[in-house]
């Protein structure tokens, strides 16, 4: 591999490193996304799969989702935090941890990657999957309270590791509960290494990239510099456990999400006479797409399966973060957690896709040679000039957030797997780095084969083991409504 990337010294280093991992992303892409056709449409089961456990959940919990939106606002309140009970953050940093996470690149250059394929109507599809989700966050992030450890340090331990295992073993099934726990936690130790780390750091390396000039820029072929850029900031950052990255988080993933949804609403009011269109267009797409494989099942695929990309519902990721909260109540956290599809997906995505179709004709989004965040650096241009600098800010600060919650995601299935020795910890935090230098330094399309394909590994587990604890969740859901009546 060194006389490889040595080698042909007229070929920049980016190409070296693209040209090494382009086959093999491809590769695991194609193991992982096996998928059936359905009138036409190529349609993968592990999206059928998370597709139909948020479905379950939502009806089983009888929309807890909608009944529990404004009872999950009220306990965000720094007042409503169980300062007293045994975690290490509150409710609001929980949930902004969790957010940093999910908010990210996705959500600027995933939607564009989404409607460049499906047009406007994936968009759509785009705010159902993410409604459903929420009560998929909510049971997963319940049962990361419920069944989490706290050492003599204070220091916690959480996620579907721990729920598979000893929630199965309570059920009498202490052997599989284990080889699902190792099994997620070796899922999450690689996919971290994806949708939270290379994704993260070749968007923003590409609209850094874009801004220094492009072709003939100062960055071509030397993207590479923004990677150990972005790997040094995280590795300062993911040092320091939990409590660092919440307070970090709990200060930037307000700013950013609020700096984002007023750039976009103000490019939406700019174009409010247009938008009764595009919200008919949306709609109308969303059931008669034009130009899309597979037709409507074609455009619902694509909706759905960015939306797991973007808000994680199924995957169990989240659950991690949320188990680390100051309460003595799981559900108080279940609830808190539904709040992020709603955020991530409902809000700030279904924002950007509304950009698009507002400022883009349709040609230049699904034909115009560009994907990601390129995409969506040319509408905010287009409406805005100038706006793709703050966008560019932004698109750092959600790079950062997410990497840096994901870092922590990967050293909870770490330390799960191989035990908290810190030599052994660093080694992890060493490896996580030097993959933001490779993200930032390869093609996109082998990120998203290679983010795609792993995150979705996680689900099989964690959906697998919320199905045979489902019933625990609605029983524990009916005494907590029980007692909060009584009281």
């Amino acid at each position: 591999m060194i006389d490889f990337l040595r080698s042909s010294p007229a070929v920049s280093l980016d190409a070296r490193i693209n040209d090494l991992v382009q086959p093999l992303t491809t590769a695991l892409s194609s193991f992982i996304f096996f998928s059936v056709d359905v009138g036409g449409a190529s349609v993968p089961l592990i999206v059928v799969w998370l597709m139909a456990g948020s479905l379950f959940f939502t009806v089983y919990l009888r929309f807890i989702n909608l009944r529990g939106f404004l009872h999950a606002v009220k306990l965000v309140w720094p007042k409503r935090s169980h300062s007293q009970a045994e975690g290490e953050v509150s409710h609001f940093q929980a949930l902004s941890v969790a957010l940093s996470g999910t908010v990210g690149i996705g959500n600027i250059a995933g939607v564009a990657v989404t409607l460049s394929l499906g047009g406007p109507g994936a968009t759509f599809w785009l705010i159902i999957a993410g409604l459903i989700s929420m009560t998929t966050k909510f049971v997963e992030c319940t049962l990361g309270v419920k069944y989490r450890e706290i050492d003599d340090k204070g220091v916690v331990s959480g996620g579907p590791m721990y729920y598979l295992q000893r929630g199965l073993a309570r059920r009498g099934m202490p052997r599989i509960g284990r080889v699902l726990g190792i099994f997620f936690a070796a899922s999450i130790v690689v996919g971290c290494l994806g949708i939270g780390n290379m994704f993260q750091s070749n968007q923003a390396a590409a609209q850094i990239y874009t801004l220094s000039g492009g072709a003939g820029g100062a960055l071509e072929g030397r993207n590479w510099i923004t990677g150990c850029v972005l790997a040094l900031i995280v590795g300062l950052v993911i040092v320091g456990g939990m409590r660092r990255i919440a307070r970090i988080a709990d200060k930037i993933v307000p700013l950013m999400i609020v700096a984002y949804v007023t750039g976009a609403l103000a490019i939406v009011l700019m174009n409010i006479t247009r938008l009764p269109w595009a919200i008919s267009t949306i709609a109308t797409q969303a059931f008669s797409p034009e130009g899309v494989a597979g037709g409507v099942v074609g455009v619902m695929i694509l909706g759905f399966q960015r939306a797991v990309f973007s808000n994680e519902a199924g995957l169990g990721s989240a659950s991690i973060a949320h188990s680390a909260v100051r309460t003595s109540e799981p559900l108080t956290e279940g609830f808190v957690a539904l709040l992020e599809p709603f955020i991530d997906t409902v809000l700030i995505c279904t924002l950007t896709g509304l950009v698009l179709v507002l400022v883009l004709d349709q040609e230049t989004i699904m034909g115009g040679g560009l994907a990601g965040i390129e995409l969506t650096s040319l509408a905010f241009e287009t409406a805005i000039h100038g706006s793709s600098y703050p966008l560019s800010a932004v698109a750092f600060l959600f790079a950062f957030s997410t990497m840096i919650a994901w870092a922590y995601y990967g050293q909870r299935g770490w330390i799960y797997l191989f035990g908290r020795g810190a030599i052994k910890l660093q080694a992890f935090n060493l490896v996580f780095c030097l993959f933001i230098i490779v993200g930032a330094t390869i093609k996109l399309g082998a990120v998203l084969d290679f983010a795609d394909a792993i995150i979705y590994v996680m689900a099989l587990p964690n959906i697998l083991g919320l199905y045979m604890m489902a019933s625990e969740v609605r029983h524990d859901l009916n005494d907590y409504w029980a007692r909060r009546d009584s009281s």
